[in-house]
């Protein structure tokens, strides 16, 4: 699956239709997401964005972050965001046999369990590689597979700060699904694109909203 696109294509969001890109609405809602955390100082600086500018988001985190960083997961769901699995390990689906990838994400549960007693059913694949038989197993167990339908690319560090804010707001529409990531390797993009994207988000009217 090609997702070198900024937005989506829709022929890809057509051919992989049992995953969801988008949340169609005409309330002018969109899903604002984080990848990769949490992570010491970057996912706190994001919740502190976000509640300064009264959005919530839906975090993918990874399992062996969240058992490095108990405090910070607990953060983000008494702040009333929602969390996702991205594996245990941050793996590629496409590098690793299905039950060895389906075992990494049963690890993700086991660690969420140590924290709440809420399921968890919203599964992004880190890097959007995920092999078909990965993809059964996992809506047979009654998770939603979460893709995207704007990429800020804000890990890109040769792209320039200025870029990843266009990427979001010349490309935001109801219902899009934006990626970023509260990763170290993001933060200079972030740090700038993040605060600009919500302002321009409030002036233009849009709400944020939770995936369930």
């Amino acid at each position: 699956m090609k997702t070198n696109w900024v937005k989506t294509n829709w022929l890809v969001k057509k051919i992989f239709s049992k995953y969801i890109w988008e949340i169609p609405n005409n309330e002018k809602k969109v899903y604002l997401t984080f990848d990769d955390g949490p992570i010491p100082e970057i996912t706190e600086w994001v919740l502190g964005q976000l509640e300064s500018y009264n959005f919530k988001a839906t975090f993918f985190c990874v399992g062996e972050n969240i058992k490095k960083n108990p405090e910070i997961f607990k953060k983000i769901l008494t702040n009333g965001h929602v969390v996702g699995n991205h594996t245990y390990n941050h793996i590629k689906g496409w590098n690793f046999d299905t039950k060895t990838y389906i075992e990494n994400i049963y690890l993700f549960e086991q660690e969420w369990a140590k924290h709440t007693s809420e399921r968890c059913y919203l599964f992004r694949p880190p890097y959007g590689k995920i092999k078909p038989s990965q993809s059964k197993i996992l809506r047979k167990l009654g998770y939603k597979i979460i893709m995207w339908d704007i990429l800020s690319y804000d890990f890109e560090q040769t792209l320039s700060p200025e870029a990843c804010l266009d990427n979001v707001i010349k490309n935001i529409t109801s219902g899009s699904i934006v990626v970023f990531h509260d990763s170290k390797k993001s933060f200079t993009n972030l740090e700038f694109a993040l605060p600009k994207t919500l302002d321009f988000l409030k002036k233009n009217g849009y709400q944020s909203a939770l995936i369930h």
